[in-house]
């Protein structure tokens, strides 16, 4: 087992993962640790797919703006992995009047950002989207949004990696982080090994924040437990990227025919499990109903499979991706709060130029590590 490199990545998901890849495409030496057996086995594999800038914090719109303009209309042939990208849009639905608030202080947000969304009636919605219920009154409408296969995407990025020369160790659960000279240097897991590296990315999730606490730097995130359901095939109908005001279901068709679709039952904080993600039987019915309120032609489809995640939910809902000074070599990449598939390889991409060249094409100031500091 080598156990140095330039960089040591920990977490295979797809933040590292597409770390890992953008690092070796420039020549530099990294090893990834995952604490799973399975490559990508947290939330970038169990989740919805989306691919989207609507409905974003205006913090985090300028990286995945950048993401939908130069890395996902590339990504497949890039890989060489066809990671089922669609750019037919997104639509953000409302019932209500206050839902149409809800959607009208989003796009207006957006729309300041540059981003090309629009308000639009329920009958503009049913002309997107024809499956509509008429219980859709509005909607947010963004034409450059899509989706892709999280599983797929992950993966592709892990496979190209390791042509490129990456060391990926399965199994290594990282337990402890150590200083040399007041830089970071060496990384260590729970089986005894010893990794050391002159750059270090935590991008373990929610095990990010207990790792980092082994050297004194604090990201303040919580569990959220997420559910998703797949149902059976389906002829095909559309492939916008579909969400609501409320949030309340959020899903589009994949590419083979099934409907992807997640959401959770309000409930999660007070389900018992052992610390894995557990399915509830709560939660499908939930989500169920709320989808039929908006596309009742799917009271009939059967749902074939289920599965639930962790979300490293951050204190204000926008990732952290970050150098920290206290701590030269120590870089940060967590908190993405149930929206960092479709942000992934944009972050990946530019946490990888960061390292090598200290400047990024996209201004990450607005996630620095230490934006949650008590201000003297």
């Amino acid at each position: 087992m080598e156990k140095t490199a330039d960089v040591i990545i920990i977490g295979s998901g797809i933040v590292g993962n597409s770390t890992a890849y953008y690092l070796a495409k420039q020549g530099v030496s990294v090893i990834v640790l995952e604490s799973s057996d399975c490559i990508g086995n947290g939330g970038s594999s169990r989740n919805g797919g989306g691919v989207r800038q609507s409905g974003r914090d205006s913090r985090e719109l300028p990286l995945m703006q950048y993401g939908v303009k130069n890395i996902w209309p590339y990504l497949s042939e890039e890989l060489g992995t066809d990671v089922e990208y669609y750019q037919e849009g997104n639509l953000r639905l409302g019932k209500t009047e206050k839902h149409l608030e809800i959607l009208a202080d989003l796009t207006d947000k957006a729309q300041s950002c540059g981003l090309d969304v629009t308000m639009v009636s329920g009958y503009e919605a049913r002309q997107i989207c024809p499956y509509l219920s008429d219980e859709v009154i509005g909607a947010s409408w963004c034409p450059t949004d899509g989706h892709a296969n999280p599983l797929k995407t992950t993966l592709a990025f892990y496979r190209r990696s390791r042509d490129l020369g990456v060391r990926f160790y399965t199994g290594e659960r990282v337990i402890r982080l150590e200083k040399y000279q007041k830089k970071i240097r060496k990384v260590f897991t729970a089986d005894g090994n010893e990794f050391e590296a002159e750059t270090v990315v935590a991008a373990a999730g929610l095990q990010t924040r207990e790792i980092l606490s082994t050297v004194g730097i604090d990201v303040p995130m919580v569990p959220s437990l997420l559910e998703a359901l797949v149902t059976e095939i389906q002829p095909p109908m559309f492939y916008q990227m579909l969400g609501t005001a409320m949030a309340d279901f959020y899903g589009h068709q994949s590419k083979h025919g099934s409907f992807v679709f997640g959401g959770s039952a309000g409930l999660e904080p007070y389900f018992k499990d052992n610390g894995t993600p557990v399915n509830s039987s709560r939660t499908a019915p939930c989500i169920c109903r709320g989808i039929l309120k908006y596309f009742p032609m799917l009271a009939d489809t059967k749902i074939v499979r289920t599965w639930a995640g962790w979300v490293d939910m951050c204190a204000d809902n926008i990732p952290v991706i970050s150098k920290t000074e206290e701590i030269p070599g120590l870089v940060i990449a967590c908190g993405f709060s149930s929206h960092g598939f479709g942000i992934g390889p944009a972050a990946g991409n530019q946490i990888a130029e960061l390292i090598t060249s200290g400047e990024t094409a996209v201004d990450l100031s607005e996630m620095r590590y230490d934006r949650f500091k008590a201000k003297i």
